[in-house]
């Protein structure tokens, strides 16, 4: 077809969705530490939270817009855990599963983020364990100390996945 997307059967499959770009070895002299990945974060909905995870995790704060030609290619969907966020995630997907994202973009993954201290209630669970059946999810807690402008220290407890993904010190 000539779309320069692979071609597969219609189905969901876990994982990145578009073949990595190759990426250049870092020098030998460079530290043990894996090289930090660059990701732009997109945000699904306002209020997503895609300004504070990029200050937090690093990588480019895409806002609610797909990444330019000088932005970084892979990309991590985020939305909030609240109903309206949970229904935006999936249709988000679907556009690079169908091919109809900016030519060269790959999406790694969706980042969730709370939207409140405390459990899910049962429904938003169920839609949660629904997304993550069909692509990798990151979960970022509810942070107190984010709400009020404060992103100095780690990343939150439990993110340490995330973290690793993003290349961020946890």
């Amino acid at each position: 077809m000539g779309t320069g997307m692979r071609e597969g059967p219609e189905i969901w499959i876990r994982g990145p969705v578009a073949a990595p770009e190759a990426e250049a070895s870092p020098p030998r002299s460079a530290p043990a530490r894996s090289p930090e990945r660059r990701f732009s974060w997109v945000g699904l909905h306002g209020g997503a939270g895609v300004s504070t995870l990029a200050a937090v995790y690093g990588g480019h704060d895409g806002g609610r817009v797909w990444p330019g030609p000088a932005d970084p290619r892979s990309v991590l969907l985020v939305a909030r855990t609240h109903a309206a966020g949970l229904d935006a995630v999936l249709p988000a997907a679907e556009v690079f599963r169908r091919g109809e994202a900016p030519r060269g973009l790959g999406l790694d993954a969706v980042v969730l983020v709370a939207d409140a201290p405390g459990r899910l209630p049962r429904p938003l669970a169920h839609r949660v364990r629904h997304i993550e059946s069909v692509i990798d999810v990151y979960r970022v807690p509810w942070v107190p100390e984010w709400r009020l402008g404060d992103l100095s220290g780690r990343p939150p407890r439990g993110t340490e996945p995330l973290a690793r993904l993003t290349g961020a010190p946890h």
